[in-house]
């Protein structure tokens, strides 16, 4: 494959980043990047530095990982000159980010385990801040990226590790083009294009470069829009839309008094957005708090946790409204407290006599889900209090007249009223187009017959018709629980994802919970299921509109009084809680409000880490519940407007390549209020472009694609004859788009192989081949030459499946000796199909096949198989671990913590610690390649005999 598209496409871009004022200069090496930072930084400090001071600055530069260096790159650096006296110096101008030196480079030779050479740089004040990765027009931009993993792995690291002050990556194929901030552990669903204003994308690299790449937006970009997140340590660079609706509400607060509304829509990162936008507005001089306000007390949770997370200590816990008057009355800059809390601080007389002085004082108020219906009361309390009060709201689902239900001085309580403007959109559509969310896939299970024998359907909509009778009935809830664990496995990928079930009221839900249960103790599921509700007395009256909200304050649920209590209700759920407690060995209860609160957020929790299969709900967690690993929401209530596509969204977060869409599936007819909610919140074409496809143009879709990969490989065996690497490269391109599409159709519950223009028994072949070709792939290539085919992503996660595993090889063999003569060969033959196509059990296949043509056969019966089965396993552990030693003249003692320490940590041994498990001292030139040998034969041994073993 010829570079001369990449060099010139490279050229190119030098030459363009020099014309927007980026001055070019020639860096071969880490010795020439040293000379110039020194350089550089004394021009940027207005200083000389002798090598004695400027070797304190390099080792003070050279400390610490990627997050580490982010944090020393924002602070400035004291250090003592040779005269003794004190100096501070900066690395980067924060407050005036143009007040920087920009130069651009390529083609940077760095050496690290390999030999790597860096497209495009650019340096600011004579550090790495940004690096470009280009690739010829054609390719995928996944293989820059991809190749940009590499870098991290052999050579950002080396000498003093100054490429671990890279802030942004940019990847391009001319094409498109796309930035991400710099994580070791990146997906590539965190990379991202730029946009205007308008929500239009910018990809073509010579449109992206003058926007995107011009010196004061990238300084700014850098100092401004990236967010060190304190809790996972990693960096966070903010979406186009998220830096226009900052750059909107900063704005408005430093020019105006007027309020205003920003309409992202559900999912798209509010919280990092408000976060940025309350961060900047703090250090306004006229703003004397900034006060974000959610109103509901898991939201409070929640977002108090990410707002820690950007910023540690910049907020403190509001436990009830004295201290948030305390706060409001301190010197506290930015508070997190709830609705109904600050409802009570302006309202009631003898918390509102304390905070009096802040009346006629500039108070920024930030309302995280401006859309709830029961905030028109509170806002006026707000406004009438905080004379000079300026407020900005955030909102997925603005209300509109349409979908209105409070009134303000006689008139609907939309959104425009209670905010005036909005600041800027960004609506589903264009996070769809974006991929910063996944389509809907929508179907419609079940149609009831008037009578038995009748034609005549019942509309569930019509007025009049007493449904509910119907609805409820027992043989109607018992089909759908029955259906709901029929199709989870094909749902959620095989127990890949998660599920919520929401249902129309607390009495449906105890019957749906109980029918479970039931169903679990016959053994007809497995499902780890659990459920939550609030249990005041008014928890049944939603139904009718589709858009009840929750109580402001978790806790207040459990701690109201008496008679706003369903006593029943309250028992019913205790029972509940104690199954779950009987699950996880927890002790939760709903007898004191804290407890209950923890119970929700343990819930939540355990849905995000994929504890729990299906969570049973009402209203909770159909609104402000965030998890990418819930894929399918089953709905058996009516829903509309901002209700229904608050609920939809909670399964359309992206995860990875396996979720490619949020499956609903619905009960009822909502075919309408579908259609009329995505009409009204983003336009009455974007239903095609936000409800994905029906099966039968995916099936035409597959069909196409199948007709492009026989054009590469005719028959499986095809593959085989392959000489080159562009060959095998477009076969595993035209091959993983098969994979992508079976991905898709396997989610319809009507979906099967006869509908396709393939067996499975084919798709399965080409797999087997597809994965001989991953196989054979060294990582990091060579130091001469670097495979086209390193950087291609195999996208594994689409054809792994979690209940495959040495266990089940061992079911399907314990079945076999039941088998007559006659189909024992076949099925054999089906077997070792089943190992060749699965990614992890492919490092055991040598080993179980030997097993089923030596073992197998001596065998009696089947109850036999799994006791013979660990007895040849366990002696040919012992003989590789034998084999490894003696090869390698290990000590067997501490090869074997090395291994039990891989096992605990996951981590990687480094070649130093693979070194000290050696008998015999090697010569220094042959140190590198043992020890990578001995780290190879550690994952190996690991793979094969542990790995997917016990699942």
């Amino acid at each position: 494959m010829s570079s001369q598209p990449e060099y010139i496409l490279e050229q190119k871009l030098v030459e363009q980043l020099q014309e927007l004022g980026h001055k070019k200069v020639t860096i071969k090496d880490e010795k020439d990047l040293l000379k110039n930072l020194k350089f550089q930084l004394e021009i940027h400090n207005k200083k000389s530095f002798s090598d004695k001071e400027f070797e304190k600055i390099l080792n003070h530069l050279s400390k610490g990982n990627v997050f580490e260096k982010a944090k020393i790159l924002r602070d400035r650096f004291h250090f003592v000159k040779d005269d003794g006296t004190s100096e501070w110096i900066e690395f980067i101008n924060q407050e005036h980010w143009c007040q920087n030196q920009f130069q651009v480079t390529n083609q940077i030779s760095q050496h690290g385990e390999y030999k790597n050479r860096y497209d495009v740089t650019i340096l600011i004040n004579g550090l790495p801040l940004v690096q470009i990765e280009l690739k010829r027009r054609g390719l995928e931009m996944k293989e820059a990226f991809n190749q940009v993993n590499r870098y991290h792995k052999h050579s950002f690291s080396s000498g003093s590790g100054l490429f671990n002050y890279v802030q942004i990556f940019v990847i391009s194929n001319g094409v498109n083009t796309k930035y991400y901030s710099n994580n070791a552990k990146q997906s590539f669903k965190q990379t991202f294009y730029w946009s205007d204003e308008e929500n239009n994308t910018i990809q073509a690299l010579d449109k992206f470069a003058p926007e995107f790449l011009e010196p004061c937006h990238i300084a700014k970009m850098i100092t401004k829009y990236i967010v060190l997140n304190q809790t996972y340590k990693i960096l966070m660079v903010l979406r186009p839309y998220q830096y226009y609706a900052v750059e909107k509400i900063v704005e408005r607060v430093r020019n105006t008094d007027k309020n205003g509304f920003i309409w992202h829509t559900t999912g798209s990162g509010k919280t990092l957005t408000s976060f940025k936008a309350s961060q900047i507005l703090r250090e306004i001089p006229k703003v004397e708090k900034v006060v974000f306000v959610v109103d509901r007390k898991d939201l409070d949770y929640q977002t108090q946790k990410e707002f820690d997370a950007f910023e540690k200590g910049s907020v403190d816990a509001t436990e009830n409204t004295r201290h948030l008057v305390k706060q409001l009355s301190d010197n506290t800059k930015l508070i997190v407290t709830t609705l109904q809390k600050l409802n009570t601080a302006v309202t009631k007389e003898k918390h509102g006599k304390r905070i009096e002085h802040l009346k006629d004082k500039k108070v920024v108020f930030i309302f995280d889900e401006c859309h709830r219906s029961q905030f028109g009361e509170t806002h006026q309390n707000i406004k009438k209090y905080f004379e000079k009060a300026q407020m900005i709201g955030f909102t997925g689902t603005p209300i509109s007249e349409v979908n209105a239900t409070g009134k303000i001085d006689g008139k609907p309580a939309t959104t425009n009223r209670l905010f005036e403007d909005c600041l800027h959109k960004y609506v589903i559509t264009d996070a769809i187009r974006d991929e910063n969310v996944l389509k809907f896939s929508v179907e419609y299970v079940g149609r009831y017959k008037e009578k038995e024998g009748s034609n005549t359907y019942i509309d569930t909509e019509v007025e009049g018709i007493d449904t509910q009778e119907l609805l409820e009935s027992p043989q109607r809830l018992d089909k759908i629980s029955n259906y709901i664990i029929s199709e989870y496995n094909r749902k959620t990928g095989d127990k890949t994802f998660n599920a919520m079930f929401c249902v129309s009221s607390i009495d449906v839900l105890k019957k749906y919970y109980d029918l479970f249960q039931q169903k679990k103790l016959e053994e007809t599921h497995n499902l780890k299921i659990a459920t939550i509700f609030s249990y005041a007395a008014n928890e049944d009256s939603q139904e009718a509109d589709g858009n009840y909200e929750e109580p402001d304050d978790l806790r207040m649920v459990a701690e109201a009084r008496p008679e706003y209590i369903s006593t029943h209700s309250r028992d019913v759920l205790e029972r509940y809680i104690g199954h779950y407690n009987e699950m996880f060995g927890t002790n939760f209860t709903t007898k004191d409000g804290q407890s209950f609160y923890n119970y929700y957020n343990d819930v939540a929790k355990r849905v995000r880490n994929r504890e729990l299969d299906l969570i049973l709900v009402v209203n909770m967690f159909l609104t402000g519940f965030d998890s990418p690993q819930l894929n399918t929401l089953f709905v058996d209530k009516n829903l509309k407007y901002h209700g229904l596509i608050q609920a939809f969204s909670r399964t359309n977060r992206i995860l990875n390549e396996k979720k490619s869409q949020g499956n609903i599936v619905c009960f009822r007819n909502l075919k309408s209020a579908t259609d009329d909610a995505v009409t009204l919140f983003s336009n009455k074409e974007a239903i095609k472009e936000i409800i994905i496809q029906p099966i039968e143009d995916y099936i035409e879709l597959f069909n196409l694609a199948l007709q492009k990969l026989k054009l590469l490989a005719p028959e499986i065996e095809a593959v085989d004859r392959y000489q080159t690497e562009e060959e095998k490269f477009e076969f595993i391109t035209a091959f993983r788009e098969l994979m992508r599409l079976l991905n898709v159709l396997k989610s319809f519950s009507d979906f099967s192989f006869d509908q396709l223009e393939m067996t499975e028994f084919e798709f399965d072949g080409y797999k087997s081949k597809y994965l001989d070709i991953w196989q054979t792939i060294k990582p990091g290539g060579t130091k001469d030459k670097v495979s086209i085919l390193d950087d291609i992503d195999f996208e594994l996660e689409l054809i792994h499946r979690d209940e495959i595993n040495v266990r089940y090889i061992l079911s399907l063999l314990a079945n076999l000796k039941e088998s007559s003569d006659e189909k024992r060969a076949q099925k054999i033959k089906e077997i070792k199909e089943i190992i060749s196509g699965d990614v992890q059990l492919r490092s055991k296949k040598e080993l179980i096949e030997k097993f089923i043509d030596e073992n197998l056969p001596h065998i009696n019966d089947s109850e036999s198989v799994n006791d013979e089965f660990e007895s040849f396993w366990n002696k040919e552990k012992v003989e590789a671990f034998e084999r490894i030693a003696a090869e390698e003249s290990l000590n067997k003692e501490k090869f074997q913590d090395t291994i039990n320490d891989f096992l605990f940590t996951a981590k990687t041994p480094k070649i130093s610690e693979a070194l000290k498990l050696l008998e015999i001292k090697p010569k220094i030139t042959e140190r590198n390649n043992i020890g990578k040998r001995i780290i190879q034969k550690v994952q190996d041994f690991v793979n094969v005999f542990i790995d997917g073993v016990e699942g």
